[in-house]
């Protein structure tokens, strides 16, 4: 529990790139936070490692036989240790949380943030999914609880950090900036021959295999532009994006006067994360590398391809259509990425299976997470079906 000199922390994810960034930035600052609960996955031993070292009082892990080889590992000493969904929910309304660190990959993290917001807690929000499948419910619950949304996401956080002190009347748009992923400058020839190990390889950022799935197809971005609108309460008009691959500028925000504010950092998220969980403060981060402008010698922007990159039309189609719309894109591509990395269907499949759900999908208005889920699980069933090219080629 929270000693009240400390900020109380939860993570949801703990064993993920995030989760470790923040668990190691709790280290470097441990006067400043407390550890008090973590959830994870299949990733037992370096969840072992992890209660060892930061001594939560409630973990959970996803399921029931990996509960118990923990307790056993751990022995009586150990943590309260629960699984699945309940579990979720007991680590993102664990007493003592001041802030919960939102960083499940996927639709998996909606009810359990969703908890933690009810609960009046702050959330840092890393895990998009959450605003893009139940955005609107998501807002309308902060709004009642008086739970703060603390962007981790790097393009988000910066948009959030250029909007402090500033009139939201007085903005014009914001642009979010994407570094164009390993196959910016890829013809559509390439881009159907494209293995897995290359989708992989992200040119700037160090992330797990789905997100950088999704920075390669453009869909990344374009379930932040989702997020963007839920996040800060913008019409999708006022949202754009833009390519730029020295991700050195994250995200810029103009004025109505014309002016024009940007936040520029090293691609770094311990960055994100500590202003998240340390808001309204910021840290002192001087072990990090300094942004050397001088060595960048130049920024550059494009538009964005939508036409090969056709993920992130997808998304703004998403978004205008609105109601379950978005949760159903995102579904598609959570089944069509993991078919992908299987080996299952082709880089450019990717797409066409998202798109064959949309257009299968009326969307409509919805009012309670068990909608969204529905809706959730009729896609994934739906793209798990679909052929793709490969597949019907018999490839």
């Amino acid at each position: 529990m929270s000693d009240g000199t400390r900020k109380g922390v939860a993570i949801l994810g703990s064993t993920g790139s995030i989760g470790t960034t923040a668990l190691e930035l709790i280290a470097r600052f441990p006067d400043r936070f407390q550890v008090v609960a973590l959830a994870a996955g299949r990733r037992t031993d370096r969840l072992k490692e992890q209660i060892e070292r930061f001594k939560p009082l409630v973990v959970s892990v996803g399921e029931p036989r990996d509960a118990q080889s923990l307790r056993a590992a751990l022995g009586p000493t150990g943590p309260r240790i629960l699984h699945g969904r309940e579990g979720l929910l007991v680590v993102a309304t664990a007493p003592g949380a001041d802030v919960v660190l939102s960083s499940l990959v996927g639709a998996v993290g909606l009810e359990p943030t969703l908890a933690a917001v009810d609960s009046g807690r702050d959330v840092a929000l890393a895990n998009k999914e959450v605003m893009v499948v139940g955005g609107e419910l998501v807002r309308r619950h902060a709004e009642r609880s008086g739970a703060r949304l603390l962007p981790v996401d790097s393009e988000h956080n910066a948009v959030f950090q250029a909007l402090v002190g500033r009139e939201r009347s007085h903005l014009r748009r914001i642009v979010l900036t994407a570094s164009g992923g390993p196959f910016r400058t890829h013809s559509r020839e390439q881009l159907a021959r494209v293995t897995r190990e290359e989708a992989l390889a992200h040119p700037t950022w160090d992330m797990g295999a789905k997100i950088s799935i999704d920075s390669a197809t453009l869909m990344n971005k374009g379930l932040e532009v989702i997020e963007a609108r839920w996040l800060f309460d913008l019409e999708p008009e006022l949202i754009d994006v833009v390519v730029h691959p020295q991700s050195t500028v994250h995200a810029m925000v103009e004025y109505r006067d014309g002016s024009v504010v940007a936040v520029l950092a090293v691609p770094d998220m311990t960055i994100p994360v500590s202003y998240a969980l340390s808001y309204p403060d910021l840290l002192d981060l001087g072990h990090l590398p300094r942004l050397d402008l001088v060595a960048q010698r130049a920024l550059t922007f494009e538009a964005p391809d939508l036409e090969r990159f056709r993920c992130l039309r997808l998304a703004f189609d998403a978004l205008s259509a609105g109601g379950t719309m978005p949760a159903v894109a995102n579904a598609a591509n959570e089944i069509a990425v993991a078919r992908f990395l299987a080996g299952d269907i082709a880089f450019l499949d990717i797409p066409r299976v998202i798109e064959s759900v949309m257009c299968a999908h009326q969307p409509h208005a919805y009012e309670s997470v068990d909608d969204l889920l529905a809706v959730d699980a009729w896609a994934r069933g739906l793209a798990s079906e679909h052929p793709g090219k490969r597949a019907a080629a018999g490839v």
